[in-house]
């Protein structure tokens, strides 16, 4: 494998599920330190990087509307959920050397910038660590769609999901033994085998605009890295 990276730039999606480690709640200060160390590391290597971040650990605002919160106000509290998260993650890249940018779907100034596309791009051709948060901005939206979005506005060569499974399977290998690994497969095979791998709206998103889609297991240490250096991590996920 070559040294220099496969890709220029990259959106990263992470769920807030990721950041709580063992816990059930919150952030893992071990987990999150190790994210901003691997995303850090790729930024160095030349890649520019952009990534989003759910908030799951704290407040879903689909779970609540489903108990008897209005969606809206649920999917509001939602995204600002996820501008804690970000918050959380560019302390630990800056703490750690790296330099982050948090910027905002909603107008949130005392915290972070708004989400202005140019802007965005400018941030990572200058090699910062750009954090979009509250998702797209409006209610009935999850974060995978924010990421497939913001992943074709800054023109990523690759959307990346990191989840605690090494990949996309027939059926959910936790219940079914016989579950096996797709290496590779097209948006239209996902959408037509219910494979779960984003929402339909991110899925369609990304297989229209061409944009590549890795799902890879976050919880191994590097993998992110040779992702980047041309290894094939988890299962691809592309347009045809």
């Amino acid at each position: 494998m070559s040294d220099q990276p496969s890709y220029r730039r990259i959106l990263l999606k992470l769920s807030g599920e990721a950041l709580m480690g063992e816990a059930d709640y919150g952030i893992d200060p071990k987990v999150i330190g190790r994210l901003a160390n691997e995303i850090i590391e790729v930024s160095k290597a030349g890649v520019e990087v952009g990534v989003v971040i759910g908030g799951g650990n704290i407040f879903r605002g689909a779970g609540l509307a489903a108990a008897g919160m209005d969606r809206v106000t649920g999917d509001h509290m939602g995204m600002l959920a996820t501008v804690m998260n970000a918050l959380a993650m560019a302390d630990a890249i800056e703490k750690r050397g790296g330099y982050a940018r948090v910027m905002s779907a909603i107008q949130i100034h005392d915290v972070a910038e708004d989400f202005i596309r140019r802007r965005a791009i400018r941030h990572i051709e200058k090699g910062r660590i750009a954090l979009f948060a509250a998702g797209t901005g409006n209610p009935f939206f999850t974060t995978d769609s924010a990421a497939a979005l913001r992943a074709v506005e800054i023109g990523a060569d690759l959307l990346l999901k990191a989840t605690k499974v090494d990949g996309v399977y027939t059926a959910d290998p936790a219940r079914d033994a016989s579950a096996t690994r797709y290496e590779q497969l097209t948006y239209d095979e996902v959408i037509q085998r219910n494979l779960q791998v984003m929402d339909t709206a991110a899925i369609a998103l990304c297989r229209d605009h061409g944009m590549p889609l890795r799902i890879y297991d976050m919880t191994v240490p590097g993998n992110l890295m040779r992702i980047m250096r041309g290894e094939q991590v988890g299962s691809l996920v592309t347009a045809s």
